[in-house]
């Protein structure tokens, strides 16, 4: 699977694991950086990520910022984005399953890098169960593309 992978400074060390997971695992990565921990903007690299999935350069995408929230409300941003903050297993897997989603985000802060690897894993395995889920997000791009329209 093609990943794009980015953080910020808070989240560069974290990044690092995570990049040398997604290689053991075959998997190409799209390094976005950031490539050290000066500090950084976060959003100038989670829009990147959100950006390569989006446009089908990549398949999936994973961001890592102290909390996982603003990198995930910036790649929301990006239209056809659903990305997620998953700080637990249980979101990881749900947020697959249920709502198809195709960025990862998780805080650095939050959890270590070996529930992180865990997280990834999980996340990257687990397909869409598609079902009444997609009946729910074909309404959820219906809300896009008006909230989009009204922006013109």
């Amino acid at each position: 699977m093609k990943v794009a992978l980015g953080c910020d400074h808070a989240g560069y060390g974290l990044k690092g694991t995570i990049l040398d997971y997604l290689a053991e695992e075959g998997h190409e990565v799209l390094d976005e950086g950031t490539h050290g921990s000066e500090s950084v903007d976060y959003p100038d690299f989670a829009e990147q990520v959100a950006l390569r999935v989006a446009s089908g350069e990549a398949e999936r995408g994973i961001v890592i910022c102290a909390t996982g929230i603003g990198v995930a409300m910036t790649a929301n941003k990006v239209p056809g984005i659903r990305a997620a903050v998953c700080n637990d297993m249980y979101t990881a897997r749900y947020s697959r399953l249920h709502n198809d989603a195709n960025v990862l985000t998780f805080g650095s802060r939050v959890i270590g890098p070996g529930v992180a690897v865990e997280i990834a894993r999980l996340w990257l395995e687990t397909p869409f169960e598609g079902g009444r889920h997609a009946r729910r997000l074909n309404k959820l791009a219906e809300v896009e593309g008006r909230c989009g329209e009204r922006k013109r």
